[in-house]
């Protein structure tokens, strides 16, 4: 770090925002999860994390609010190869399965079609299991993990090893969908599922869902069902309360006094405005803008909340939505290491 001018042209060398390579000294690792398979839109968001990594070379690294929070480390642990080989080879089944849904072919009928369902299932315990390995010997490591999608579905093994860790925390969740169905075109652990998978988990103990604006009505009846451990602030209705006249700042106390003490940020960067990541897997018009997002984050941090994870997901294979999803990931990082 001694000889790293942070004013200088960024180094293309393979870390996030040409930071200094060292995973012993770097208190964050960002760990990328280049996943699709499952994906129910715009496919590429397997993409993402190299692209990421590309863009993040254009961000300045003095930040207005957490300052050199840099100086702290992070460290980008890059795409595995042998994951993305398995997402690209079993998004050509799931997108061939989807398909045939879609022309009314059922997996109780059509022998193939439940055959290639299974093995998209089973390609997605593999990734499963591969971010719970490596998220769990990362904690163990003591350091801030934060993953790098792929889609909305890749955080679940993290869950997991938090989870399996003992620690009891809530999910605060910035997106567009609830992901709440059980199971989706019959994919146990869909983009669309991830939530509803979560709740299972012992160790989460609540989930609070912000920007939501598309959702079928078994979801809407699921969290209606369980008021306690799921609050969902809607974005029309969050925009209807804004234009009524309360504000921001009141609504963010509201969700902030939903949460218990340990906190996991899942942010599915379709909670935006899809101005801001057009490509990104299913974009919903309507959202937040960035500041509005990280506003509340900081209103969490001031609560005294603990941060113990975090998630990045959902960035479109565009260069436009890699520049925003570099930004979006360095605001995290400072969030968590100011």
């Amino acid at each position: 770090m001694t000889d790293f001018n942070p004013n200088d042209i960024a180094l293309d060398n393979g870390n996030l925002y040409g930071l200094p390579k060292n995973i012993v000294e770097s208190e964050l690792v960002v760990i990328s999860v280049p996943w699709d398979v499952t994906v129910s839109y715009a496919e590429g968001t397997s993409q993402a994390p190299q692209l990421i990594q590309e863009e993040s070379l254009q961000v300045d690294l003095f930040d207005f609010d957490y300052g050199n929070f840099w100086e702290k480390g992070i460290y980008f642990v890059p795409s595995n190869e042998e994951i993305l080989q398995l997402s690209m080879k079993h998004r050509a089944l799931a997108k061939e399965a989807i398909r045939l849904q879609a022309v009314g072919e059922n997996p109780e009928t059509n022998t193939t079609l439940k055959q290639d369902i299974q093995k998209v299932n089973a390609a997605c315990e593999q990734m499963i299991q591969y971010v719970y390995e490596n998220t769990k010997n990362l904690i163990l490591q003591q350091k801030k993990v934060l993953l790098l999608g792929g889609d909305h579905s890749t955080p679940y093994g993290y869950f997991k090893a938090l989870s399996d860790s003992g620690v009891s925390f809530g999910i605060l969740q910035i997106d567009a969908h609830m992901d709440l169905r059980d199971s989706y075109e019959y994919f146990e652990y869909s983009h669309a599922s991830i939530m509803y998978n979560a709740l299972k988990l012992e160790g989460v103990e609540s989930l609070c869902q912000v920007g939501i604006r598309d959702f079928c009505e078994e979801e809407s009846d699921l969290a209606k069902h369980n008021d306690k451990n799921v609050h969902v602030f809607y974005d029309r209705a969050i925009k209807k309360q804004i234009i009524e006249g309360k504000s921001w700042v009141q609504i963010c106390d509201e969700i902030v006094a939903t949460l218990p003490q340990k906190i996991y940020i899942s942010f599915d960067i379709d909670g935006l405005d899809p101005a801001l990541c057009p490509h990104t897997g299913t974009p919903v018009p309507g959202g937040f803008d960035i500041d509005s997002v990280f506003y509340l984050f900081d209103k969490v941090k001031a609560a005294g909340k603990e941060i113990i994870g975090m998630d990045l997901n959902e960035v479109g294979n565009d260069v436009w939505d890699a520049n925003v999803g570099a930004r979006v990931l360095y605001r995290l990082c400072g969030l968590w290491l100011s």
